[in-house]
C-alpha cells in the first residue's frame, strides 16, 4: 500500500515540475499503458479459476449495477429539471 501511495505522490509530484512543458505526446503513451494494464488485468482474470467460475454471478450483479446507477441517474436528472423549470415559472 505505502509502494501505490508512493508512487501517486511521486507522479503528482513530476506533474507539478513539468507543468509548464509541453508534454503532447504523454496522451498516447498514457492510453497505450491503460490498454496494457487492461490485458494484464484481462490474463490474471482469466487464469483466476474461481473467478471464471462465478463469472455468471458477478455478470449479473453487474448488470443490476448498471440497470440500477442509470436509472437513479435519470431519476436524480429528471427531478433536478423539474425542480429547476418550475422555479423559473414553467421556462427552460
Amino acid at each position: 500500500m505505502f509502494t501505490i501511495i508512493g508512487l501517486m505522490l511521486t507522479g503528482m509530484l513530476l506533474g507539478y515540475l513539468l507543468r509548464k512543458r509541453n508534454l503532447s505526446g504523454i496522451h498516447k503513451v498514457i492510453t497505450v499503458l491503460i490498454w496494457l494494464l487492461l490485458f494484464i488485468l484481462g490474463i490474471e482474470v482469466g487464469g483466476n479459476e474461481q473467478i471464471i467460475k462465478g463469472l455468471h454471478t458477478i455478470g449479473l450483479e453487474a448488470v443490476i449495477l448498471t440497470i440500477g446507477g442509470t436509472l437513479g441517474s435519470v431519476i436524480a436528472a429528471w427531478a433536478l429539471w423539474r425542480a429547476l423549470y418550475k422555479r423559473k415559472g414553467g421556462r427552460v
